[in-house]
C-alpha cells in the first residue's frame, strides 16, 4: 500500500506556474502517488483558447469543469460543457478548448498517466507578456512532452469563436 503525505489538498493549496487568460496551478504530481495521474487548475479568463489545437501521444486528459462554461474541439466536434461537466480527451485525437464568456471558467485537470503536469513550468519560461511566444522553443517544448500542435486548425477556430491567445 502506497502512503501518501497528502490525502487533502486545501482550495488554496497549489503551485501557481502560470497566470494571466490561462493560468495553471499544479495542485497534485505524478511523484505523489507512483506516476498514476496529476491534477491541476486552469483559471480561464472569457473569450480565451486555451492552447492551440493539439494532441498527445502520452497521455489522456479529464477536464471537470469547476466554474463557468468551457467549449471543446475533440476531434472535429465542438462541444459545450458547463459547471459539472466532465470533459473526456483522449490520448491521440486532436483537441483544443476555450471560455466562450462572459464569465470566467476554472477547470481541474487529470493527467493520465502524469508527467504532462510538468510542461506548464517550461511553457512558464517561454511566454512572455510582452509579445508572442517563440514558437521553435514551443515546438521543442512541446516534442519533450509528446504534444503535437495543429497550427493549420488554429486560425479558423480563433476566427470562427471570436477568441484570442492570452
Amino acid at each position: 500500500m502506497l502512503v501518501r503525505e497528502r490525502v487533502v489538498i486545501a482550495p488554496d493549496e497549489g503551485d501557481v506556474i502560470l497566470k494571466g487568460g490561462v493560468g495553471f496551478i499544479g495542485k497534485l504530481y505524478g511523484e505523489e502517488n507512483g506516476g498514476t495521474f496529476a491534477m491541476g487548475e486552469h483559471p480561464l479568463e472569457p473569450g480565451i483558447l486555451a492552447a492551440p489545437p493539439h494532441s498527445h501521444s502520452n497521455e489522456d486528459e479529464i477536464s471537470y469543469v469547476l466554474e463557468g462554461e468551457i467549449e471543446v474541439m475533440i476531434g472535429e466536434e465542438v462541444y459545450r460543457a458547463p459547471a459539472g461537466s466532465y470533459v473526456l480527451k483522449p490520448c491521440g485525437i486532436v483537441h483544443a478548448f476555450w471560455n466562450p464568456g462572459p464569465e470566467p471558467a476554472r477547470i481541474l485537470e487529470i493527467f493520465s498517466p502524469a508527467g504532462f503536469e510538468r510542461y506548464f513550468e517550461g511553457l512558464a519560461e517561454i511566454l512572455s507578456p510582452d509579445g508572442p511566444p517563440d514558437i521553435p522553443r514551443l515546438e521543442e517544448l512541446a516534442s519533450r512532452y509528446g504534444l503535437t500542435f495543429h497550427w493549420e486548425k488554429m486560425e479558423e477556430i480563433m476566427r470562427h469563436y471570436g477568441l484570442r491567445l492570452q
